[in-house]
């Protein structure tokens, strides 16, 4: 995305603050060497330095004059978020807490399989959904993470591995925003954020392997489709509005049948050969488990192109809802299937160490009020893009 004029401005100021060149888009980077007289090129020479060796010390930049690492050193930094500590599960699935600017923590978690590598990572610290399952939302609300941030978790997780920069035989093959927070509230952040994924000088990974998983913020869907064609995800949770009102109050604004109009939109937008998305549905037991709600599920979705993505609830302290069975959820899945809809059951991946679907709860410092965040943040707002 190209940079606002907030964001030019500052970096085309006297430095007060140095730049953090890790959250910089490919076009940002670009912009911020023009400001102090390099040329175009100098942007693609370090972008591969952090993203793909992982270098955040000018001085070991060693195709970049003396001069200009100097000149670097004075208005410019690389800095990622600190890792606080890390946990792993006896499965292999690793979580780290990791602090960042002002205190509070959020949480990504790399989930390693035998044909692919996934990382989990955060949006936002908290979130202001409040969705009823999730023990993110029961943290409260900080902000939004910064797109240094967001590709920070990424960073980190590549370098731990020592794969930064390889593209055959990476550990780091996928990348999914499901951590804490609503991804879409943190929109330009996000994509920015995004854009370094899939940059050849970055990390390159395909539109295919990057997920960005969304509760329903309608205006942002459409938004990103003009602007990306990352795979989609949509967390449903319910067949009916009446019950994802409970379990997902964003719905009460953006209620199921404008979140799936939503979702043909983008879909639309998509290259024929990728136009599917992915369902989320989280079963509680005797909540939203029940035979006719796989029936109505079926319903709802057959004319979307989709693939349903079943997750049984992971319980967390302070939570009512209980874990369905596996005979409830193979039911469930069965019923899915029998309508010719393709479905799976994702299994609960590291909840020894907390790290499962829907367990991510990190430390949130100075929570603001959720109604207030969500007003403000879920307005229909004109779209603008800065050229």
């Amino acid at each position: 995305m190209s940079a606002t004029s907030a964001e030019i401005a500052q970096i085309a100021e006297p430095q007060k603050v140095k730049v953090n060149l890790l959250g910089l888009s490919a076009e940002k980077l670009t912009q911020f060497f023009a400001t102090i007289g390099e040329k175009p090129f100098r942007s693609t020479q370090v972008l591969k330095w952090i993203h793909q060796m992982g270098v955040d010390d000018f001085d070991e930049m060693t195709n970049l004059s003396k001069g200009l690492r100097e000149r670097l050193k004075e208005v410019a930094e690389i800095v990622a978020p600190e890792v606080v500590s890390q946990q792993d599960s006896v499965d292999g699935t690793c979580k780290w807490l990791i602090r960042v600017e002002g205190g509070s923590c959020i949480e990504a978690v790399f989930i390693p399989e035998k044909d692919r590598g996934t990382l989990c990572i955060s949006s936002q610290i908290g979130c202001s959904l409040d969705c009823s399952f999730c023990a993110t939302g029961k943290q409260g609300f900080n902000r939004d993470l910064t797109a240094a941030e967001i590709i920070g978790q990424l960073w980190i997780a590549a370098k731990f591995f020592g794969s930064l920069g390889r593209k055959a035989d990476r550990v780091v093959s996928n990348v999914v925003l499901m951590g804490m927070g609503e991804p879409l509230l943190n929109f330009d952040n996000v994509v920015d954020a995004m854009g370094l994924m899939l940059h050849d000088n970055a990390y390159g990974l395909s539109k295919r392997r990057v997920t960005l998983s969304t509760s329903g913020v309608v205006p942002m869907i459409d938004r990103l489709g003009d602007v990306s064609d990352v795979s989609l995800a949509i967390s449903l949770h319910a067949p009916n509005d009446e019950l994802r009102n409970e379990l997902v109050p964003i719905n009460k604004k953006y209620p199921i049948a404008m979140l799936l109009d939503s979702a043909r939109r983008y879909l639309d937008k998509m290259p024929g050969n990728r136009r599917k998305i992915t369902i989320e549905y989280t079963l509680m037991d005797q909540i939203n488990d029940r035979n006719e709600h796989a029936h109505e599920l079926a319903e709802l979705l057959s004319d979307i192109p989709c693939k349903i993505n079943l997750i049984p609830f992971n319980p967390f302290s302070g939570s009512d809802y209980r874990r369905v069975s596996n005979t409830t959820l193979n039911r469930f899945r069965d019923i899915l299937h029998n309508a010719g809809h393709t479905a799976t059951i994702r299994t609960t991946r590291g909840d020894d160490i907390d790290a499962a679907c829907g367990q991510l709860a990190g430390t949130v410092n100075d929570k603001t009020r959720r109604s207030e965040r969500y007003q403000r943040q879920s307005q229909e707002r004109p779209v603008r893009f800065v050229n």
